[in-house]
């Protein structure tokens, strides 16, 4: 959610910066402008005062011209600003450098024009840096209340540009630091609106893998958050007293249903005495009260691996199997099924080591209730980074897509193996037993038949 969340404030924080920093850069070489045209116009009053004292078109000796162009011509040695005085009709007062002709067109032309009307060239085109034109400013001499001549400037550009560059500089060095510090500040906010969800996430996962107790402290984050965190609490502590009361009421059911169940198949044992040997009823009635009690056993064993905590141990997974499957191997020979152990080196992994054992017991069961005779039943240990399996792989019928997603529910058998022994819980109690310790038990098919049932742990001390 992190990585949605934080490029959408970044991008949201890149764009109001952006949209203050065109409109500031903008004015920064607007004020670069403006101050040259400035100093341009105080330049240009001084050559119009001079300017009005030759106001007829007199000889080059004239003393009045030689000061004017003497102070054009310093002007442009200094500055390196053409600069000019020109008639109305364009003809040159005097000029610096020598030679140097009013534009012809352009906005030269248009800021003489304009002088001609007793006006400044207070707004010239914005000069950006990355045009190489100058700057053309011109201001009316008046004489008497007429404009008798105008002065002209022509300015190179390359400082105000250099300037102008300068302050864009700063301005994007600002906005580089600005954005630091609100990519900071976007990871703090999204780091203290996501903290109680990250929480929550990890509590939701902890129920949901059978870590009933785990909890959300609600605290830190906005406060729907913190009241998400306490309705969280709340409902958890329900859903846990749900299935506290369930699991002892399934007990209890249990429980004081075997004393009559006893009784009633003593009670069946003494009829049979009175009935002719072999009578069918008799018989029906003994396997289906076996039956009932078997079902009873597995629902108080479910009942107590749900509730009962795991006592977690390194323990050594192959040495485990190796044991189960020696126990079970005369079943197999009974049987006419082969089972095959591969891989029971020394392999170690957090379990509860009756719980784990229940467990193979209940999937090497379970492999060769379905197995025909003449196949094979293998028993693979193996480690895997962070994680130790024990795989039981079967060559029986297998099961279907619809039943391996069903396999593991309590009380469900495959329409196919009703006329097999068993209630539907052993897989259910193993399940219950290895979530207790932080195991899982997965199903999927064995080619090219059968079913293969994994059992894994894990290799690391897992979360209390």
């Amino acid at each position: 959610m992190r990585t949605r969340l934080l490029p959408l404030l970044i991008v949201l924080m890149a764009g109001v910066l952006l949209a203050l920093g065109f409109p500031l850069a903008m004015s920064v070489a607007a004020a670069q402008q403006q101050r040259v045209v400035v100093d341009r116009i105080d330049d240009m009053a001084r050559f119009a005062a001079l300017a009005q004292f030759v106001t007829e078109r007199v000889g080059a000796g004239d003393e009045r011209q030689k000061t004017l162009e003497g102070e054009l011509r310093s002007y442009h040695e200094v500055y390196g600003i053409r600069a000019g005085v020109f008639y109305r009709d364009g003809d040159a007062m005097a000029r610096a450098p020598i030679g140097w002709e009013l534009p012809a067109g352009g906005e030269g032309r248009g800021a003489f024009q304009e002088a001609l009307q007793g006006r400044r060239s207070h707004d010239p085109g914005q000069v950006w840096p990355w045009q190489r034109g100058r700057l053309v400013v011109a201001s009316p001499v008046v004489r008497d209340g007429d404009v008798v001549a105008v002065v002209v400037t022509d300015s190179p550009t390359g400082e105000m540009r250099s300037r102008v560059v300068q302050g864009w500089l700063l301005i994007a060095a600002g906005e580089a630091a600005a954005m630091l510090l609100a990519v900071g500040a976007a990871f703090r906010l999204t780091g203290w609106v996501l903290k109680p969800v990250r929480i929550l996430d990890a509590a939701t996962h902890g129920i949901a893998t059978g870590r009933m107790n785990s909890r959300v402290a609600a605290s830190g984050g906005p406060p729907e958050l913190r009241r998400l965190a306490r309705s969280f609490n709340e409902m958890a502590d329900n859903v846990e007293d749900v299935l506290e009361q369930q699991r002892a009421f399934v007990a209890d059911a249990s429980h004081q249903l075997r004393n009559p169940l006893a009784a009633l198949l003593l009670r069946i044992e003494l009829l049979a005495l009175e009935l002719p040997e072999g009578n069918e009823e008799i018989a029906s009635v003994r396997t289906e009260g076996k039956r009932l009690a078997q079902v009873l056993d597995d629902l108080l064993g479910l009942a107590l691996a749900e509730h009962a905590a795991a006592d977690l141990q390194v323990s050594d997974i192959g040495e485990l199997a190796a044991e189960r499957v020696a126990s079970w191997r005369p079943l197999a020979e009974e049987k006419g099924v082969r089972l095959v152990a591969e891989g029971l080196g020394a392999v170690t992994a957090w379990a509860d080591p009756v719980a784990l054992s229940s467990a193979l017991d209940a999937v090497i069961d379970n492999a060769l209730k379905f197995t025909p005779a003449g196949e094979s039943v293998e028993v693979t240990v193996a480690s895997h980074g962070a994680a130790a399996s024990v795989v039981v792989a079967d060559l029986g019928p297998g099961l279907t897509e619809d039943e391996l997603e069903r396999i593991g529910d309590r009380f469900w058998r495959s329409n196919r193996h009703q006329n097999v022994k068993g209630s539907g819980l052993g897989l259910s109690i193993s399940r219950a037993l290895l979530l207790a310790g932080g195991g899982s038990l997965s199903y999927e098919r064995n080619e090219p038949h059968g079913l293969r049932v994994t059992v894994t742990l894990p290799r690391t001390a897992p979360h209390r």
